[in-house]
């Protein structure tokens, strides 16, 4: 497989520098980060930045991807964690509940199979030879009985709530996972919810995601998606957001269109 990418930052950033995404691809493989926004005014405990932690993290996740280790990758994410949180031990509060975390998403390409872990709402998404499209997605956000400061305090990294890649290496191993025969993968798409709002707020298809992905790319999608932003008339929770793109794919059945990298 090839493989393209995009990741941008909200325009509306203050800095417009600061991105609290991260893509990091390899020959085999592809991980999207996205780090949560902290509430205003909420001390996490920590004086790292969001973009700190998603720095961290994939600079602990590549070594193994790049060797090729047969390691699941629950234990990857999790032995990423376990270093981050080494780090920055004897500095930061880890037992603060409001620590910078953020979102994976990682595909792993093999010979023979295609593995996936979905961590939050990064979701990946496969397309088969002949059109048929799959969703792997963890959607517990999405079912918080609400989305104030308490309630995301109490159910981050708890059971019955959500998890996402912070200071526990438990959520690792609560991430959505699995195994597809690599035969049946003939293009792969890997997301942060700035680029996924194409589907999930504006109404188009998953299939017609991975077409603009496959014919036009990642950059394409992430301005189409940056046109529907500019002229919402109903925001859900922020206007614009950090927007991050992968796609994988056969290049046997790819145009070459990237739409700028």
């Amino acid at each position: 497989m090839e493989i393209r990418s995009s990741c941008q930052p909200a325009p509306d950033r203050r800095p417009p520098a600061v991105n609290e995404d991260l893509v990091l691809t390899g020959p085999d493989f592809a991980v999207v980060l996205d780090g949560a926004t902290p509430f205003p005014g909420v001390s996490s405990g920590c004086r790292h930045t969001v973009a700190w932690l998603v720095s961290r993290i994939a600079r602990y996740v590549a070594p193994p991807l790049l060797t090729a280790s047969t390691a699941p990758l629950p234990d990857v994410l999790a032995e990423a964690i376990v270093a981050v949180c080494a780090e920055h031990a004897d500095t930061c509060d880890l037992t603060n509940r409001d620590s910078p975390s953020s979102t994976v998403a990682m595909v792993r390409v093999g010979p023979d199979r295609v593995e996936h872990l979905v961590l939050a709402d990064s979701p990946v998404v496969y397309r088969t030879p002949d059109g048929v499209v799959t969703v792997h997605s963890d959607d517990r956000l999405e079912h918080l009985p609400e989305r104030t400061v308490e309630s995301v305090r109490r159910l981050r990294n708890a059971p019955g709530g959500f998890w996402v890649a912070s200071t526990s290496p438990e959520a690792a191993y609560e991430a959505v996972t699995g195994t597809t025969d690599r035969g049946e993968v003939a293009a792969i798409g890997v997301l942060s919810d700035g680029a996924s709002r194409y589907v999930e707020q504006y109404g188009h298809t998953w299939s017609d995601l991975m077409t603009v992905l496959t014919t036009e790319g990642p950059a394409a999608l992430i301005r189409r998606v940056r046109r529907y932003d500019a002229a919402a008339t109903a925001v859900r929770w922020k206007r614009y957001d950090d927007a991050t793109a992968v796609v994988l794919y056969d290049s046997g059945r790819y145009d070459g269109n990237d739409g700028g990298r």
